[in-house]
């Protein structure tokens, strides 16, 4: 297989980690000011952070990633419930769990917040891939 054929073959995974690298990126900053700058919580920064991107990402998932024809009100709430599950189940759990297991090897608390929220948010980015595809954007153009 050369390297079109690879793009060709995976071209909606790899808009999708596009999609989730932006919106990741955009979610790690919100989480370290709102911690570091404001002092909030780090769970409840998390949450704050990741709502920010799940919006930003409902919109770029489904014009770039799925291409999708149409918006629909039950298309969002499926997105929405999908991404929260992903957030407060499969995030929380692991930043916190990871947070109490890393103390006694990372000293620094932001960086245990960071390799936490890596671990957190490569587990919820293959959730929501395969939920978002299998219920959320089920109508996809064709093309690449």
């Amino acid at each position: 297989m050369n390297l079109k054929q690879f793009f060709s073959r995976h071209a909606e995974k790899i808009r999708f980690v596009l999609v989730g690298g932006t919106n990741t990126v955009i979610d790690f900053v919100i989480l370290f000011v709102l911690f570091n700058a404001i002092g909030l919580d780090k769970l409840v920064s998390n949450i704050i952070s990741t709502s920010i991107a799940m919006v930003l990402s409902y919109f770029m998932n489904q014009r770039f990633t799925f291409k999708t024809e149409k918006q629909t009100p039950k298309q969002f709430i499926y997105f929405i419930v999908i991404t929260l599950i992903g957030l407060w189940g499969i995030q929380s759990l692991i930043i916190s769990t990871l947070s109490q297991y890393l103390e006694q090897i990372i000293g620094n608390e932001n960086m245990r917040l960071l390799v936490g929220k890596v671990i957190a948010t490569s587990a919820s980015m293959l959730w929501n891939f395969v939920l978002y595809k299998k219920f959320v954007f089920t109508d996809r153009k064709n093309e690449i």
